[in-house]
This record gives structure tokens, sequence and C-alpha cells, in this order.
């Protein structure tokens, strides 16, 4: 029996791999890719984060290059693999997880392969990101066009000529409806008006003023769950949109055969509707079980569960903090959470 087991190969399970071999406990990690990363790897082509090197790494490696570069998807993909190259974990690639169970004092892992790894401390690490979420739109199945979630987008070539609306108006998808813009006729639908956030005011990256005023560890999920998310912007993104490319409307009300109707009662056709409407955790694994209920979601504190001895979770949004499920705070959690665990 293992003394650790994640699940999850990618930048939560990697950061927890490594907080543990810091402390003296080498984990099996079990990943159902065949390479790290989690759903880097899977993102669209220009994806560039919002936080820049010095605030993007993982617990004892920076990210290459200076520490004002904002990293494209491939550097941090490229990064995500050096990384898991150089830890001391027994790293199973290929090994999804279809069943977690408890008993005995020891849970155990049963995968696709029937391969069954028992241990006394498991770190749910699968993500926050990992299934994207597709909301019930009234008349979304009977659409004649194309439908597809922004995990499933890559790059605006596709779509050139034709008339594309997104749903969303968080920084995926404003990033998506201006890269669009460029070749197609691209609106974005949003419930509320978009809200913007400067990426640099006063001269200085926005995540340098949430660490100095401590917003960015401040236990505040539920106040930013209220929010509408903040779109950050260099001035550009938010240009485009003031200037029509993409524009963006109210949310239609349906979706009709050939396209939508907007909530004036106008009616358009569309080619392609794109879903920007962001992910839940991937915790199929859990279904059935005490560790979550009965909407699927975790049953924890701080990552910790309250209903299974020795399970615990890295990498859920606002777990503990603004910044949980960014590469700059899945290692503070894990320490927390293997602390809470036992794992010392």
């Amino acid at each position: 029996m293992h003394s650790l087991m994640i699940i999850g190969a990618g930048q939560a399970g990697l950061a927890t791999a490594r907080t543990a071999l810091r402390r003296g406990v080498r984990p099996i990690v079990l990943e159902a890719a065949g390479e790290p990363g989690g759903s880097w790897p899977h993102y669209y082509d220009s994806l560039t984060l919002f936080s820049p090197n010095r605030f993007s790494g993982l617990p004892g490696m920076n990210l290459p290059g200076g520490g004002d570069r904002y990293p494209r998807r491939d550097e941090v993909v490229d990064y995500l693999r050096r990384y898991a190259a150089e830890l001391d974990a027994d790293i199973r690639f290929g090994h999804r997880v279809k069943r977690l169970d408890s008993e005995h004092a020891r849970l155990t892992a049963v995968t696709d392969g029937g391969e069954r790894f028992a241990a006394s401390a498991v770190v749910v690490a699968s993500g926050g990101f990992g299934r994207p979420y597709v909301p019930a739109l009234p008349g979304l199945d009977g659409f004649g066009g194309r439908v597809l979630h922004a995990a499933e987008y890559r790059s605006p070539e596709p779509f050139a000529g034709q008339r594309v609306v997104v749903v969303g108006g968080g920084n995926s998808a404003v990033q998506i409806g201006v890269e669009l813009a460029a070749v197609a006729d691209v609106s974005l639908a949003t419930r509320k008006p978009l809200s913007w956030m400067r990426q640099r005011p006063l001269g200085r990256d926005m995540h340098w003023w949430f660490t100095r005023t401590g917003l960015d560890t401040a236990p505040l999920g539920s106040l930013w769950r209220r929010l509408p998310p903040p779109v950050l912007d260099d001035g550009r993104q938010r240009a485009a949109v003031e200037a029509g490319r993409p524009d963006r409307r109210p949310m239609f009300t349906r979706v009709i055969a050939d396209g939508v109707e907007w909530s004036d009662g106008a009616r358009e056709p569309v080619d392609t509707v794109i879903l920007a409407t962001g992910y839940r955790p991937a915790l199929g694994f859990l279904e059935g079980t005490p560790a979550v209920d009965e909407h699927g979601a975790p049953r924890h504190r701080k990552g910790v569960s309250t209903t299974v001895p020795g399970l615990g979770y890295v990498g859920l949004e606002f777990q503990r903090s603004f910044s949980s499920a960014t590469l700059r705070g899945v290692g503070r959690d894990a320490r927390y959470v293997l602390g809470r665990l036992g794992v010392h």
C-alpha cells in the first residue's frame, strides 16, 4: 500500500507530488493521458497566460524567460513536461481512474484496465477544468449549425467567413472572440455587460498588486463568485470590442434551427455557436460515493474532504483563495492539504 496517491498529473498533481517529495514521501501518480500537463495541451493555440512568468511557476522551478513575459500555451506545456521529468515520483500514464473505494482505513483506486492501487491518503488533482460545462440553452439541441465548447476551439481559420456567436464574457470568451473577428462576423453573447480589469495598472502587473495587497491568498471565493468575471486586458481587446470586432450583445433568448433569436425578437442565421461557459471538476470516478454531493461537487473544506477520511483535493477553483486553481497557487494548497492529511 502506498503512503500517498495522487490522481492527475496536471499542474495541481505535479505540484502536490513535488511537495510530498520535499516531505520525504514518494507518491504514486495516476494520470489518464499519455503525458503530463492536464488540460494545458488541449487549450486553443493562441492562449496566453494572464499572469507573467514571475507569478506563474510551480514549486521549485521557474518558468524560463524574463519575469515579465506572458507565456503562451506551448511554453507552459513544455514547462510541465520538464517539471514532471525531473520529479522522482512514480507517475503512471494511461491509468484512468474509474472508481475510488474507501474501506478499512485505506482508499483504493480502480482503473479502466482493472488495476487496483491502495493508499492511506489520496489527493484528487484531476483539475477544476477537466469537464467542459454546457448550459441548457433553449433550443440548442435543435440547432442545425455547429456547436462546440471553447475546449474544442483551436484556431480561427476553420471559421473564416462564418457568422459566429460566442457565449460567455470571461477571458477565454473575449480572447477567442477577438481572434475570430479577424476572419469572421462575431458577436459575444453575455447576460451582463463585460467587466474589464487593466492588466498593468500604474505600470505593474495586476498579479503584483494582488500579491502586495494579500488578495491573491485571501479566502474570498464566495465574493469572487458573485462578481462578473473580469477580463484582464492591456487595452487592445477592449478597443476591439468597442469597435465592434467582435460586438457584444445581450444573451439571446433561444437557439432556433438556423441561428438565434435575440432579446429584441430579431432572428438571425448563425453558422457556429461557441460556448465559452467554463468547466466543472472532473470527478466522475467519485459519483455515488459520499465524497460528492448530488450535483457531483466535492464535499470539502479548504480542499480536505469532510466525508471521506484521508481524501483531499488540489486544483479546485477558489479552493482556499483567489489563486487556488492557478500555477502559482496550487503549491500553497498542496502544502496545506498534505499537512491536514498527515503527509509530513
